[in-house]
């Protein structure tokens, strides 16, 4: 087709322009299409010849750049440009483009260019604009450029579109390199095929499968013909993630477009496939690759062999191992490195040093990966003294490296010889190898965890940040070990400094942070710690929210523990079995045992598999909410599903069995935990005496306490409180003396639990003088009466006579704020009445009817006495009157 041509004579300048010019844009960036086959505009210069406009061009290009650096755009700089070049030719504004970094002003250039021209920009304006926008992470203004060269009928080159997403990939912004290429497509552009591999290639390293689909249907949408490299590496996304129907679909998908596996994509399938645990699959794929006539090569076999041990199928792996050798001059170093490997994990070390043996006498020596294999599963069992041996043999072969001092030390570390650790470090220097962070972390974490942490906190101090920088596993372990030493200030400060230094703390910092902050009491700043997490955009984590419940329901915030778990929830975690049994044991110690039944059931529903903790935990609420019953099938249920119960499952079971009074049964649970092995403790005996004694059975409740004693445990004060109170109850309250007697023989100090028993014991079989001296003793000792103690020794003061210490002590708890109930107000009245001192009983008469409390029919006939004795006549006509209300609201009641 001929192309018609305008002449268009502007400012000295020739334009040829194709008559499919698009109508003008008035928008920053319009332009027509960048192809060559569409509008094309070309600038020639007839005034002085070609080389004097270059040379103008130039000078052109640097004074518009000196103008555009000059200060910040406005009319000023406008009418400067202006003045300078009336109407700019696009050969000088893409030049202008091309020397500008910075994206605002390349777009205020742009649009007074537009203005100007009072026509479409040339194609690679547009491409230069965007190109400037990518290099200067300027994401968000491309969507309007792309629309206005949509519009013009342009799009953006081959080169540009890649630009884009490399700017993105390489700022680590994947996720907007991926929205990039979708609205290209929204506005019907083409991005290059080498956008698309570009893109999908550092998806895979991320591992982010759908959007990898995503892309690599659009390319086959744009006829794109698809390799099988780029196949290979869709499908191996899909196989880590262990999507093995979507992985084996692709394959399909290949092999229908007449496209053959090469040998890449088997050892990508074979590997990708034996990670996830398809050892099945991965054999498949193996003996397929055989019947297609492609031979296993080292890295095949490497890998194949490295799935059968990782899936503890080792005697599969020696097989393969021997059948690759048959074929083979030269061993290959990998294969035998990860038998070495898997020799040791199994514990065959005799058959690992043979194997070492074997690849010496087939010309190959052993590399210091060999002999690191073999170190780190020695250092796995356990086997310190052999891995030493094996170092010193080792360096008969190879020369050490970082990784076999690094493995050494940890294990040193680890069986708590530090000093050894140390001379190790120090022969590693000797040997020109330098400390790497995994040194000093190996180094740091230890001490940490042996308590030395000024030791650690020496070497963190001593890092050359030049040669080696701390990394935020450093951090964690000298944070939490300040933490754990109680210096929470210290540990914070460190924390602070990690921020300094452009490290951001994860979850796990946080979580060492809260928890330590509230076991050191400081509950207001664990919360604090929270929240400046949040604010700092760190999302919690599921064992950082598990933790922080934990902490705040041991801080008795019960409310705020049941808004932790709801937080779980709300944030899109699913709660598992440990966030269920901190939330039940935190309901239990706050007295809502009976939520216990349901927090079950929706456990079991969400699919929580309960191990023995959480047998334990729901047990216990379930007993202390009064279901026995249940309590005991979870316990049978505990014991099929393989989880043996603990002294914890036995007790609760026990316990919640003695309080109901089903005592042979709770026995019998006795019995069989210890024909199982099982260490009772002083709380299961306890309980059991605590059973037997409240039901009267003394003689089994002391045999039970003799056999405690007998097996070396020692009675705790609850234990002997059990057994008073059991005494106390039978009114057998001389063997009660002798038992706190012999409470204190023990060297265990009574409490003020075990006074008021043997004052209210003492009381009921009116020892009043003798339960006076164990109230003054108990005074001497600090103890403070509850108030049933209280009450008790009033109403036996004064029944006993006493009617002054009585009233003295009756006053004294009304000012300590004790609330006396009717029992002690009717003791009180009656025994002021028998001493004659009628207008005191009056008075306090007087005062239990303001106290709403109920004044019994004989107190009301021993006051009236009095009162009539006295000659109070006025007040007996009133406690009279009373009186007769009384015996009228009792016949009432009687009569009903």
């Amino acid at each position: 087709m001929r192309m018609m041509k305008m002449l268009i004579r502007n400012q000295g300048k020739i334009f040829l322009v194709s008559p499919q010019v698009c109508s003008v844009s008035r928008n920053f960036s319009s332009s027509c299409n960048g192809s060559s086959s569409e509008m094309t505009v070309k600038s020639l210069s007839f005034a002085n010849g070609g080389n004097q406009s270059n040379l103008r061009n130039s000078k052109g290009v640097d004074d518009v750049c000196k103008i555009l650096e000059s200060g910040n755009w406005g009319p000023a700089m406008e009418n400067e440009l202006s003045m300078l070049n009336e109407k700019p030719q696009p050969e000088l504004i893409v030049a202008v483009l091309k020397r500008l970094k910075d994206v605002n002003v390349a777009l205020n250039y742009f649009r007074w260019a537009e203005r100007k021209l009072d026509q479409l920009h040339c194609p690679e304006a547009y491409n230069v604009l965007l190109t400037i926008a990518a290099r200067s992470r300027k994401f968000d203004c491309l969507e309007q450029i792309f629309e206005d060269m949509s519009l013009s009928g342009n799009s953006p080159s081959n080169y540009t579109s890649m630009e884009l997403v490399s700017s993105c990939v390489k700022s680590q912004k994947l996720r907007e390199a991926f929205h990039l290429i979708q609205t290209m497509r929204k506005f019907k552009f083409r991005p290059a095929f080498s956008a698309y591999t570009t893109l999908i290639g550092a998806l895979s390293a991320v591992n982010e499968p759908d959007m990898i689909l995503s892309l690599f249907h659009q390319m086959q949408e744009l006829g794109y013909e698809i390799s099988v490299h780029l196949f290979t590496t869709v499908i191996r996304v899909f196989a880590i993630e262990g999507r093995v129907d979507a992985a084996i679909s692709l394959l399909d998908e290949m092999k229908s477009n007449s496209l053959d596996a090469d040998l890449v994509l088997y050892n990508v399938c074979i590997d990708s496939f034996g990670k996830v645990g398809k050892v099945d699959m991965a054999w498949k794929f193996f003996h397929e690759m055989k019947a297609q006539g492609i031979m296993p090569d080292d890295v095949t076999y490497s890998s194949m062999l490295g799935v059968l041990i990782k899936a503890d199928r080792l005697s599969e792996a020696i097989e393969l191992f021997e059948q690759m050798e048959l074929n083979r001059k030269v061993p290959s170093a990998y294969a035998y490195n990860t038998m070495i490997m898997g020799y040791g994990l199994a514990g065959k070390f005799n058959e690992a040093y043979g194997l070492l043996e074997r690849q010496k006498e087939k010309g190959s020596i052993p590399s210091a990966i060999a002999y690191n294999c073999i170190l780190t599963c020695l250092g796995k069992k356990g086997k310190l003294d052999e891995a030493l041996s094996v170092f010193q043999e080792m360096k008969k072969d190879a020369v050490p490296n970082l990784s076999t001092y690094n493995i050494l030390m940890d294990m040193l570390c680890k069986a708590g010889k530090l000093e050894t650790a140390f001379e190790i470090r120090d022969a590693m220097k000797d040997a020109r190898l330098f400390p790497n962070i995994m040194t000093v972390n190996i180094m740091v974490d230890r001490l940490c965890k042996a308590q030395r942490v000024e030791e650690a906190y020496s070497i963190f101090e001593g890092m050359d940040h030049k040669v080696c920088s701390p990394n935020s596993y450093t951090f964690c372990s000298l944070i939490d070990g300040l933490g754990k030493e109680g210096r929470v200030d210290d540990a914070y400060k460190l924390y602070e400094k990690m921020l300094d230094a452009y490290q951001n703390p994860d979850p796990i910092i946080y979580t060492s942070l809260i928890k330590n902050f509230f076991k050191c009491g400081r509950k207001e700043d664990g919360h604090k710690i929270y929240k400046e997490m949040i604010q700092r955009g760190c999302s919690p984590d599921l064992v950082l929210l598990n933790t922080y419940m934990d902490c705040v329901f041991r801080a008795r915030e019960t409310e705020k523990g049941r808004a932790l778990f709801e937080e779980i929830k709300a944030r899109g975690l699913v709660p598992d079995v440990w966030s269920y049994s901190i939330l039940i044991h935190g309901l239990i110690k706050a007295g809502f045992a009976r939520e216990t039944y349901e927090l079950f059931y929706l456990m079991k529903e969400q699919g929580c598999v309960l191990d023995t903790r959480a047998y334990n935990t729901v047990i216990d609420g379930f007993c202390k909410s009064g279901k026995v019953n249940k309590a005991y099938q979870l316990l049978e249920e505990m014991k099929l599903k393989g989880h043996q119960p603990t002294v914890v499952t036995y007790g609760s079971v026990i316990d919640g069995l003695a309080k109901i009074d089903r005592l042979d049964e709770a026995y019998m649970l006795f019995e069989e935990a210890k024909s199982k092995g099982i260490d009772v403790n002083v709380v299961v005996y306890s309980s059991l005496i605590d059973g037997f004694g409240k039901v009267g059975r003394i003689d089994e409740a002391y045999l039970i306490m003799e056999e405690m004693m007998q097996k070396g445990l020692q009675p705790n004060v609850y234990t002997w409180n059990c057994l008073l109170d059991a005494l106390v109850k039978a009114e057998e309250i001389n063997e009660a003396i002798v038992c706190f007697n012999s409470m204190n023989d023990m060297k265990c100090t009574p409490n003020a639990f075990t006074y008021s028993i043997l004052i209210n014991g003492l009381c009921r079989v009116r020892k009043f003088n003798k339960a006076f001296i164990y109230w003054q003793e108990m005074q001497k000792k600090g103890f403070k009466p509850n108030v049933i103690t209280y009450t008790t020794m009033i109403s036996g003061l004064a029944r006993a006579g006493n009617i002054s210490d009585a009233n003295g002590l009756f006053e004294r708890f009304k000012a300590n704020g004790g609330i006396p109930d009717s029992a002690s107000y009717n003791t009180m009245i009656e025994g002021l009445s028998n001493a004659h001192r009628a207008m005191e009983a009056y008075a306090l008469f007087e005062e239990t009817r303001l106290k709403g409390c109920n004044i019994y029919t004989k107190t009301c006939v021993v006051l009236l006495d009095a009162l009539h004795k006295a000659e109070c006549l006025e007040q007996a006509a009133i406690v009279g009157a009373v009186l007769r209300e009384t015996a009228k609201s009792q016949h009432a009641s009687r009569s009903l």
